[in-house]
């Protein structure tokens, strides 16, 4: 009698066993099966909305499932953020993340998730080096002009940008403390108005993403004097970096990526991650993208973790020394 239980009892683990070595297999061969859902913490039309439907359709494309794209914009892409951080972990809702998700970290106390610990990376889509930019009035013809002007007038140089903690205040921060310049920030109600006020002279420059103000700079209403990444990009192709300019080691950009629920399986998540860099190799979708002014540089899960924690660190080290507040 005991033998037949001690038997029955090593059958039901061998059956357990069993299961769970296969379970991963059987969830890569009918993963997905329902549609999959992208949040996008923004509203429709800006450009991770446009990252997100581009990408998401070529998904949908391979897999030959509906990938749907759910904006869910406010609290400084925080509620987005919030609602896939609580999702069930199965791979089925995904965040296009941005630059604000690591930012965010340090700029509010309060969160109701903590981006290190409640997502998973998938991988990332690309980025955006920003570009800085000064009216054609402007005595700095150069960067290195324009740091020679802050030097030498101490506090009279101010620069715009779409708010406090936004991508641009952080990027002139960052140029800031790299060369010790003393320049006035004046936050504006967006990025538009900011630009405005460039144009009009009011404001001396601004470090903004190159979508912005293209049309400006081929217009010449405005003048491009460096862009912030290591090689110069293909929308402004005359425009030296900062590295090419004078200032090396400074870049600063936007970028996009998916993430999912923490604990979501690694085999949803490594599909995932294959098919969004399957879906950057596709020639329309490499276009479409390039003429938001972005740079396709896809990184799978581990390189785009790391990534994102870099980020975290670099940025919180600018807030800090700032002292920067999101209100």
């Amino acid at each position: 009698m005991k033998k037949m239980l001690w038997m029955q009892a090593r059958n039901r683990f061998v059956a357990l066993i069993a299961a769970a070595l296969a379970a991963p297999a059987a969830m890569a061969q009918g993963f997905p099966s329902k549609p999959i859902r992208i949040v996008v913490p923004f509203a429709a039309g800006g450009a991770v909305d446009v990252v997100s439907r581009t990408v998401g359709q070529r998904m949908s494309e391979q897999m030959k499932s509906p990938v749907v794209v759910d904006n869910r914009p406010g609290a400084n892409a925080n509620l987005g953020a919030d609602l896939v951080a609580k999702a069930a972990p199965d791979g089925y809702t995904l965040l296009m993340g941005a630059n604000g998700l690591a930012t965010n970290v340090s700029l509010f106390q309060n969160l109701p998730f903590d981006a290190r610990r409640d997502f998973t990376p998938v991988g990332r889509v690309g980025y955006a080096p920003l570009v800085l930019v000064v009216a054609p009035a402007s005595p700095a013809k150069a960067l290195t002009g324009l740091i020679a002007l802050a030097k030498a007038q101490p506090g009279s140089l101010n620069y715009g940008s779409a708010g406090n903690g936004s991508s641009q205040h952080l990027a002139t921060e960052l140029l800031r403390l790299q060369t010790k310049i003393d320049v006035v920030h004046v936050p504006y109600k967006g990025g538009a108005p900011a630009i405005t006020d460039l144009i009009g002279g009011r404001i001396a420059f601004m470090i903004t993403n190159p979508v912005e103000v293209a049309a400006n700079i081929k217009a010449q209403r405005l003048r491009a004097l460096a862009v912030a990444s290591p090689k110069r990009i293909a929308m402004l192709p005359e425009v030296p970096t900062f590295a090419e300019a004078g200032v090396p080691g400074y870049e600063a950009s936007v970028w996009w990526g998916l993430f999912a629920p923490a604990k979501t399986p690694k085999e949803a998540v490594a599909r995932l991650s294959a098919e969004m860099q399957k879906a950057l190799e596709d020639a329309g979708v490499s276009e479409k993208l390039s003429a938001l002014g972005a740079v396709v540089d896809p990184l799978g899960p581990d390189p785009f973790d790391n990534f994102f924690r870099a980020e975290i660190e670099k940025w919180a080290q600018v807030i800090k020394t700032s002292a920067i507040h999101a209100d």
